[in-house]
């Protein structure tokens, strides 16, 4: 059982933070890991900026254009995240486009993965069956969970199909459209909320998009299992550095 696997069998309600590596500063992707841990967060998404990142909301993609203009990269990301499990145990999972990791060499990639203690991968432009035809015999191999999105027009022969090769958990996007903060989910939110947990799935559901409060974080954690927090902990660093962290999310919880 990986962690990923392990966490999500012993809490009832999984919080996971996503912060983008080299925001603020190029040199806070530790600092912002421990904080984070110390804070009691379940599970950290550490988001790998790229040029073009066509899923991302404007606070994300700003972000992710400021750590790029820090002097983020691939490389250095790995080079920050050596020795990350002497003091957290908690899952990390690196949230990701494609064409970096391709540019850096996907068994290079997941080697890398492996050596610094990263258990998963998110890749929104990694289509399933290309991972399972090019690429899923590789990530077994060195032992990364490959983490698949569905949102709200997925159908439900799909959603099965991931749900099949799938060994951590899912990633429920909470809507059309790209990341950003709401007060409240709307109704046909809540409804498609439902729908995927009258499905029974074999994989719990982790909900990201939208996420930004304590009303929001209760709604995505009615019926699924945890909930993913992205543009408004980017907002909060933002102004905040890595200070007062455990703040942020005691106000979530």
């Amino acid at each position: 059982m990986n962690r990923i696997q392990q966490q999500l069998s012993v809490k009832n309600k999984i919080l996971s933070i996503y912060f983008t590596a080299g925001f603020p500063n190029l040199n806070d992707t530790k600092s912002l890991i421990k904080e984070l841990a110390e804070s009691g967060v379940d599970l950290i998404e550490i988001g790998l900026p790229f040029s073009d990142p066509l899923a991302d909301g404007p606070t994300i993609q700003s972000s992710s254009m400021q750590a790029l203009k820090n002097g983020m990269t691939t490389v250095l990301l790995f080079e920050q995240l050596e020795g990350i499990r002497d003091t957290v145990d908690i899952p990390l999972v690196i949230m990701g486009y494609f064409n970096p990791m391709l540019q850096f060499g996907m068994e290079n990639f997941l080697k890398a993965c492996q050596k610094t203690g990263v258990d998963g991968l998110i890749i929104p432009d990694l289509p399933l069956e290309i991972y399972l035809s090019d690429y899923k015999a590789l990530f077994e191999s060195y032992g990364i969970e490959m983490i698949f999105l569905i949102t709200p027009q997925t159908s439900e022969e799909r959603i099965r199909m991931i749900d099949t090769h799938t060994h951590g958990f899912i990633y429920m996007v909470s809507s059309d459209g790209v990341t950003g903060s709401k007060e409240r989910f709307e109704k046909k939110q809540e409804q498609y909320f439902e729908r995927i947990a009258r499905m029974n799935l074999k994989n719990p559901q982790l909900i990201g998009f939208g996420i930004s409060n304590k009303t929001t974080f209760q709604q995505a954690t009615k019926h699924q299992k945890g909930a993913i927090i992205g543009s408004s902990f980017i907002q909060f660093i933002s102004k905040n550095k890595a200070d007062n962290v455990s703040d942020f999310i005691k106000n979530m919880l």
